[in-house]
């Protein structure tokens, strides 16, 4: 289907079903893991009149195990020692950090050449489509795992950090949009939004994922759904 037919067709359920939250629950905590992800986190957001803490979307985790895995697969070492950091959109215009990533402590620009470590940024931008075609379906077992660890984090109040997708009101220098951004997550849902230090060329890249994510804002608020 089209870009707008699966807008169209997702949001209903899911503001359908974010509707039914509401009657059983009147300060839920929301997790949203249906695709197009950003947006479908902005429409129950919507739905629901929620503070942001409370409705959040499901991406970034999924994202960096994918870029882990991928690092771990070119280094021959286990993914467990690697610790990375994706930020932006869920799909082309997500934002991996290799400043911010680390095998066992030791900056991952000491163990990789930058032209082998773009590769494998690039390759997980397209990692959700990578799996459907080896799968002919969408992945489904690595993001039930990551909805997994977001709930028991916040089930356990374990106060975790995860890049999450998030409502920014001036973080980062954004306003009024959906992106995935570090945060910690416990019992009370998004505890604390973290704002790392992006250098010019991670913040552009950053706000450049953002004006993508807010024109498919734009196209869900067009729809009057």
């Amino acid at each position: 289907m089209s870009r707008d037919d699966l807008i169209s067709t997702n949001a209903k359920i899911v503001n359908s079903v974010t509707r039914s939250i509401l009657e059983h629950s009147k300060s839920p905590i929301i997790i949203v893991v249906s695709n197009p992800l950003d947006v479908m986190t902005y429409a129950a957001f919507k739905t629901a009149g929620l503070p942001a803490t409370k409705v959040f979307g499901m991406a970034g985790i999924l994202d960096t195990a994918r870029y882990r895995a991928f690092l771990a697969e070119a280094l021959q070492v286990s993914p467990k020692d690697i610790q990375a950091v994706l930020m932006g959109g869920h799909g082309d215009t997500m934002v991996p950090l290799p400043r911010y990533t680390t095998v066992a402590g030791i900056p991952v620009t000491e163990l990789i050449d930058e032209a082998r470590l773009s590769a494998i940024v690039e390759r997980t931008k397209s990692g959700g489509g990578e799996l459907v075609n080896l799968m002919g379906t969408s992945a489904w077992y690595a993001p039930g795992a990551a909805a997994a660890q977001m709930v028991e984090a916040i089930v356990k109040d374990e106060n975790r950090i995860f890049p999450c997708c998030v409502n920014l009101s001036g973080q980062y220098g954004l306003h009024d949009t959906f992106v995935g951004i570090p945060v910690k997550l416990g019992k009370a849902g998004i505890t604390e939004m973290i704002e790392l230090k992006l250098n010019a060329d991670e913040m552009k890249l950053l706000h450049d994922s953002s004006v993508a994510v807010k024109s498919v804002m734009d196209v869900y608020d067009g729809m009057g759904l």
